[in-house]
């Protein structure tokens, strides 16, 4: 699967939902996404972290970039990954890798170390080089992280970090935790480019976001984090009772 493929399932989205992509953190979860129908997939990174032990962000590279290589060889659609903040490679050494793990997508955060904001023109010229170094062949989603990082006007920021990325070559963005309050005026001011946003318990359904605003929806390790209490749940009744 390509890039080019991965863009087409952005562009074209049905009448009342957004493109809905589920987040699995090894191959056999991948494999059940896939058989479940949904086109494309899209690795979290905390939930891989997790899934090898890892406290989120303390995943070194090389596990990581082997962890989405055996999710991709598991599947036939396409799969974007979460590579957090690039792990500090020179943009060609980075496309690289991803293309040797056969992901089509990048998710490329802009918090830095200390997880404070990176300098947005900076960040900007870097995923200008990623644009450079990999032409169409991948699919950029680049994470802006005003919400969550404290900004003191974090709609205005997220605005304004989304328009320096699109400029820069990144296909979508993603204004993680934004207020689904805000994602009309980002919708607004964003004009046609794809707005990724979050899902989270008890929150908009996804016809309510993709009506707000969104184009595709992601889960982070929400995922994951509902697997595991149902995993909870199965060891408790297996020490209450010797059948399953």
């Amino acid at each position: 699967m390509t890039a080019e493929a991965l863009r087409a399932l952005h562009r074209r989205l049905p009448a009342d939902g957004p493109l809905v992509l589920p987040g699995p953190w090894d191959a056999a979860s991948a494999r059940a996404f896939e058989e479940a129908g949904y086109p494309a997939l899209a690795t979290p990174s905390a939930g891989i972290a997790a899934s090898l032990g890892y406290e989120d962000g303390a995943t070194p590279a090389a596990e990581m970039f082997a962890a989405v290589a055996r999710i991709v060889r598991s599947v036939s659609v396409p799969v974007t990954a979460d590579l957090e903040g690039g792990y500090g490679l020179p943009a060609a050494e980075l496309v690289e890798r991803v293309r040797e793990s056969g992901a089509v997508g990048v998710n490329l955060e802009d918090s830095g170390p200390g997880r404070a904001l990176k300098d947005a023109e900076a960040h900007a010229e870097w995923l200008a080089q990623v644009r450079a170094a990999a032409g169409p062949s991948l699919f950029v989603n680049a994470r802006v992280d005003a919400y969550i990082r404290g900004s003191s006007d974090p709609l205005a920021e997220a605005i304004a970090r989304s328009r320096l990325y699109a400029s820069a070559g990144a296909d979508c963005v993603y204004p993680i935790a934004a207020a689904p309050s805000d994602l009309p005026g980002l919708r607004a001011a964003l004009g046609d480019l794809p707005v990724n946003a979050l899902a989270v318990p008890d929150g908009p359904s996804f016809t309510e976001l993709f009506r707000l605003g969104a184009t595709r929806v992601t889960f982070g390790d929400g995922l994951l984090t509902r697997a595991l209490q149902d995993v909870r749940s199965l060891a408790t009744t297996l020490r209450e009772d010797d059948r399953l």
